[in-house]
């Protein structure tokens, strides 16, 4: 038989399982509150990249409109001027000096 000295006492082991089921439950915590955190990151960057997607295609409708209304500027100003392409005989060809 072991000394009373030696015995575990109960209010030590009651201590050290308080400790680690505290411990438990702090990191079931921390667990969960990574996993929301990381749902709504994802959440949010599907958002954004969504937001993203209707840009761009914002952005290529712009673009049209600009070379069409590029192209309808060009020919109002030559219908308006009286613009026409000029003859061969009226081109004249600079050439850079060497």
């Amino acid at each position: 038989m072991k000394p009373a000295s030696e015995a575990p006492q109960p209010s030590r082991k009651l201590g050290k399982q308080v400790a680690e089921l505290a411990t438990v439950l702090l990191l079931a915590a921390a667990v969960t509150a990574s996993g929301i955190w990381v749902t709504d990151a994802k959440h949010r960057a599907r958002q954004l990249f969504v937001e993203l997607e209707e840009l761009n295609q914002q952005q290529d409708r712009l673009q049209i409109d600009w070379g069409r209304l590029q192209i309808e500027q060009s020919t109002w100003a030559s219908e308006r001027l009286h613009l026409t392409t000029p003859a061969d005989e009226q081109l004249v060809v600079v050439e850079t000096p060497k």
